[in-house]
């Protein structure tokens, strides 16, 4: 569905495995689901929407070249790799890899019963061959309220973490009825991914799992009509 130059995505057209211990949807081409039509969007290559049942996860597995995002939404994820980085990722913390030359690295429920909901977000270098990079960053819940609070940048601005190429990431936790608004540049791109909740983009109602890439807009408008969390990609 087109209104003006956004597309919307549905959360139900996207690829999904339920392997049991994780339940995954793909708003982009991974792994074995393969889409022509969704391969990513300008340097945005993939939103992986995973739910990893308690005392699972993803053994040791390397990345390269990958500017790698996981943002989680509920529970928690213990990350461990071979730059020797330990930690345990909440909801309010983002934390970035750059693969770059190759990384190792295993994430793992700790609960033996909570489930951990996240998004794995990966985004394509500005180079290749970079060194491996390791970061992550906690926001209070009063600074993702009802406004786009810049989690990652390539300069790395008001405490976001650094990426490696021309993207902007924002989130935002919106109360019903909270409203924000983005102004784009001349020639830059966006895509809005809806983590949970419901709110309308430009008029144009959208929920949890739905995308929107939107092109030769010169502003855009969320509105909640319940509690939501969205985040937005303003790409090159």
């Amino acid at each position: 569905m087109t209104i003006t130059m956004i597309t919307l995505r549905r959360a139900a057209e996207r690829g999904h495995v339920d392997h049991g211990w994780l339940d995954t949807y793909h708003t982009f081409s991974f792994a074995d689901y393969h889409d022509r039509r969704f391969m990513g969007f300008r340097d945005l290559r993939v939103i992986n929407d995973d739910r990893v049942q308690g005392g699972h996860g993803f053994p040791a597995h390397g990345h390269r070249d990958m500017e790698i995002i996981t943002y989680v939404l509920d529970g928690a994820l213990a990350h461990r790799d071979n730059m020797g980085n330990g930690s345990v990722i909440k909801p309010g913390d983002v934390q970035r890899m750059s693969a770059g030359t190759g990384v190792v690295h295993s994430e793992f429920n700790p609960s033996p019963a909570d489930l951990v909901h996240l998004l794995q977000i990966w985004i394509l270098p500005n180079a290749r061959g970079l060194a491996p990079e390791y970061e992550q960053r906690s926001f209070a819940d009063e600074e993702l309220s009802n406004t786009l609070r810049v989690i990652a940048a390539p300069d790395g601005r008001d405490g976001a973490v650094t990426i490696h190429q021309d993207v902007t990431v924002y989130a935002s936790r919106l109360a019903p009825g909270g409203k924000v608004q983005h102004d784009f540049r001349p020639g830059r791109f966006g895509w809005l991914h809806v983590a949970r909740g419901a709110a309308s983009l430009n008029g144009a109602a959208v929920s949890a799992g739905d995308g929107a890439a939107i092109s030769d807009e010169r502003e855009i408008t969320v509105t909640a009509t319940e509690p939501a969390e969205v985040l937005l990609f303003d790409l090159a």
